[in-house]
C-alpha cells in the first residue's frame, strides 16, 4: 500500500509542475510584445556618384628621331628630367653638313653673278631690235639667257636653304616640353634619317588625361534620368571629378570631363570617358590606375532607406514593414533603384512620414501590434555617398 500511495504521490507531483511550467509559458506569450526599431521616411537631396576605374595617360607623347644620318657626338640633357621645347637633346656630327652648306652657298654666288651679265646682254638686245640691228632670234636666245639665269639662282637659293635644314638637324631638339625619358643610344651611335626605334620620349604630365569605360547601359540610364527631371545637372559644362590614387587616398585637385566616345567598344560594351587633371606636383604618372568619382546630379526628392529594412522573396521583389499609427505592422511592397553609401533608393511605394521598421523583423509579421524602440536606439537611415 506504501509503495501504490508514494507512486500516485509523484505522479501528481510530476502533472503539478508541467501543468505550472506550460501554464507560465503561456502567460509570458500572451503578455510579450515585440520590439522593433524604426526610421521615418523623409525625401531629401542628394546628390549621385558613379565611381568608375581609369587608367592615366600623357597629355602630350611625342618620339624623339634623328631626320639626318649621322655619328652621335653627345647627349645633352639629364635622363628622367623636366626639358623645354625646343632645347637640344643631341648632336650629331655636323662636318658633312657644313660641307653641303658651304657648297650650297658658293653655288648661289656663282649663279647671282651670272645674272648681271646676262640683264645687260638682254637689255642692249632689247633696244637694238626695235631697229633692226639684231636679229629676232638673238633677242630671244638673250631673253632666254637672262631668264636661266634668274631660275639658277632660285634652284640654288632652295639648295641652300635644304642645306641649312639639315645643318640644323644635326642638333636633336625636343618637339615639346615635358619629362624625358631614358636614351635608348650613347654617344658614338650611328644614326640614320627617319629610323624606326626613338632616341627618347618626351611627355607633358602637367595635366594629363584619365581614361575611363563607363557600361553603355549605365550610360542610357543616367540620361533617361536627366532628360525626366529625375537627376538635376547642377555643373553641366564643367563636371566637378574626384580622383583617388592607387593606396586610396584622394588626389587634392578636382578634375573636368572632356568627351565621351562616339562609339561603344563591341567587345566590353563600354563606352570611354576621358577627363583632365592638373598635376602640378607630378604625382600622376601615366599608366597608373585610379578611381574616378563621377558626379551624376541631384535628385531633390530622393527617399533613402536602410538595406537591412529590405525583404526580398522568392521572385526578388522587394518589400518593407511599416508601423501605422495603430502600432500594427503592414506589408508594403516597394520599387528599389541603385544604392547610395549604406542605404536604397527607394524609387515608389513610400511616403514622406511613414514609420518603416530597420530591425526585429525575424520576429513580426502583418497585423501584429509593436512596441517602437526610441530613436536613439534606431540605426541611421543616411549613409556615406556612393
Amino acid at each position: 500500500m506504501l509503495a501504490v500511495r508514494t507512486g500516485v504521490f509523484l505522479c501528481v507531483a510530476a502533472l503539478s509542475i508541467i501543468g505550472g511550467g506550460c501554464s507560465g509559458d503561456r502567460d509570458g506569450g500572451r503578455g510579450a510584445v515585440p520590439e522593433v526599431s524604426v526610421c521615418t521616411v523623409h525625401p531629401q537631396s542628394v546628390n549621385f556618384r558613379t565611381t568608375l576605374a581609369g587608367r592615366v595617360s600623357a597629355f602630350q607623347i611625342s618620339e624623339v628621331r634623328p631626320q639626318v644620318t649621322g655619328i652621335l657626338q653627345a647627349r645633352l640633357f639629364e635622363e628622367g628630367g623636366d626639358v623645354k621645347e625646343k632645347q637640344v637633346l643631341y648632336q650629331i656630327d655636323p662636318a658633312v653638313y657644313i660641307a653641303s652648306y658651304d657648297s650650297a652657298k658658293a653655288s648661289l654666288s656663282r649663279a647671282e653673278a651670272n645674272v648681271l651679265p646676262a640683264k645687260l646682254k638682254f637689255d642692249r638686245y632689247k633696244s637694238l631690235v626695235g631697229i633692226n640691228a639684231v636679229s629676232r632670234q638673238e633677242f630671244e636666245d638673250a631673253d632666254a639667257a637672262y631668264k636661266q639665269t634668274l631660275a639658277d639662282v632660285a634652284v640654288c637659293k632652295a639648295a641652300l636653304l635644304t642645306a641649312r635644314i639639315n645643318l640644323d638637324y644635326t642638333k636633336v631638339t625636343s618637339p615639346i616640353s615635358g619629362r624625358i625619358s631614358r636614351s635608348s643610344v650613347t654617344p658614338g651611335a650611328l644614326l640614320t634619317q627617319n629610323q624606326s626605334t626613338a632616341l627618347a620620349t618626351v611627355q607633358q604630365i602637367d595635366p594629363v588625361y584619365v581614361d575611363m569605360p563607363q557600361s553603355a547601359t549605365e550610360l542610357l540610364h543616367l540620361k533617361r534620368n536627366l532628360d525626366s527631371g529625375r537627376l538635376q545637372r547642377s555643373d553641366a559644362d564643367n563636371h566637378s571629378l574626384h580622383l583617388f590614387l592607387e593606396d586610396g587616398t584622394e588626389y587634392p585637385d578636382r578634375g573636368t570631363l572632356q568627351f565621351q566616345e562616339v562609339r561603344v567598344d563591341e567587345s566590353t560594351g563600354s563606352v570611354t570617358l576621358r577627363a583632365i587633371f592638373p598635376n602640378h606636383e607630378h604625382v600622376i604618372l601615366p599608366g597608373m590606375y585610379v578611381r574616378v568619382e563621377l558626379d551624376e546630379g541631384t535628385n531633390d526628392h530622393a527617399i533613402l532607406l536602410p538595406q537591412e529594412a529590405l525583404m526580398r522573396d522568392a521572385k526578388g521583389n522587394a518589400s518593407v514593414y511599416l508601423v501605422n499609427e495603430s502600432s500594427e505592422v503592414e506589408a508594403r511592397p516597394v520599387s528599389v533603384g541603385r544604392t547610395h553609401g549604406v542605404s536604397w533608393v527607394i524609387l515608389s511605394g513610400l511616403h514622406e512620414g511613414e514609420r518603416v521598421v530597420t530591425s526585429g523583423l525575424q520576429k513580426i509579421r502583418p497585423g501584429q501590434t509593436v512596441k517602437v524602440l526610441p530613436s536613439e536606439h534606431a540605426p541611421q537611415a543616411m549613409g556615406g555617398e556612393r
